[in-house]
């Protein structure tokens, strides 16, 4: 973005949009903010504080840790006390690998309001980012005691326990999802996957039953339609369920089958290869 034509009024403004639209844009930030703090700061009033703290953020997206520690070291004079100015030192840590000490600061965030939630989840980010997965898993259901909405946060801790193979507690948090969002066919897609995952009777009936449901919301899901007969196939051959089930099963497997064939001719007559549908089997096991 050149500033040849552009004043700092229509700068600042640029800027402020941004914020309200919630865009990162972080190089046009770095530029617009660098050249408002450089040569206009005393002309921005109170704006200055909002376009200090944006400037900082997009710093460290940009790598430029000079232009980052400039804003923040003003915001420090500015409000030395404020757990807000807090949270951006412990980014500042984070950007730079000092982890330890980043984890140290949004605790002290943590320990002035318990209800801090981007705090928290930036703890759950630095547990990642370190491989302590215990500890983020306990941030995030803490977190999510309070924020129960929070679907971002129910798929994180989902993919959580998948990290550590414990299926049951991400079918739950899948559950969740679903509870929150129940025309979501991604979320059913999901579970499905889950259950399919942790294998047995009831685990593949559960996720016959949720690609079923994937496959109402989105007829044209095609990691749904695979996992449906994949689940009934299975549940066909099995010894452990009663005639009326196989009955069943059988007639869901020859329906899935004809579907994917269908969907199969459609692809061909596009040019596209079987190895391509391929990928879709192979990748439904998590």
């Amino acid at each position: 973005m050149a500033f040849s034509s552009i004043d700092w009024r229509s700068a600042m403004e640029t800027l402020k949009k941004f914020r309200e639209d919630n865009v990162r844009a972080s190089d046009d930030v770095v530029e617009l903010g660098e050249h408002l703090i450089t040569n206009y700061r005393s002309k921005l009033g109170k704006e200055i504080w909002n376009i200090y703290e944006q400037v900082f953020i997009a710093a460290l997206d940009c790598g430029r840790e000079d232009l980052a520690e400039v804003c923040l070291e003003a915001l420090q004079r500015q409000f030395p006390k404020s757990t807000r100015v807090y949270k951006l030192e412990a980014m500042a840590l984070e950007a730079t690998g000092n982890f330890k000490e980043a984890e140290e600061v949004y605790l002290k965030c943590l320990s002035r309001d318990k209800a801090n939630a981007p705090a928290r989840k930036r703890l759950v980010a630095i547990y990642k980012a370190i491989g302590d997965q215990a500890s983020a898993i306990a941030h995030l259901n803490y977190y999510l005691e309070s924020f129960m909405t929070d679907q971002e946060a129910w798929m994180e801790l989902a993919d959580l326990y998948i990290s550590l193979m414990d299926y049951s507690k991400a079918a739950f948090c899948m559950e969740e999802l679903i509870l929150t969002s129940p025309y979501n066919h991604y979320y059913y897609q999901r579970c499905a996957e889950i259950y399919y995952t942790m294998n047995g009777i009831e685990n593949i009936e559960s996720a016959r039953k949720y690609f079923a449901q994937s496959l109402k919301l989105n007829s044209k899901n095609m990691r749904s339609l695979y996992g449906f007969f994949m689940a009934s196939s299975q549940l066909l051959q099995s010894q452990k369920i009663s005639s009326k089930s196989k009955k069943d099963n059988s007639r869901y497997a020859a329906w899935a089958s004809a579907q994917i064939m269908e969907k199969y001719q459609e692809l061909k007559s596009q040019s596209v290869t079987v190895e391509n549908l391929g990928a879709v089997l192979d990748s439904l096991t998590l």
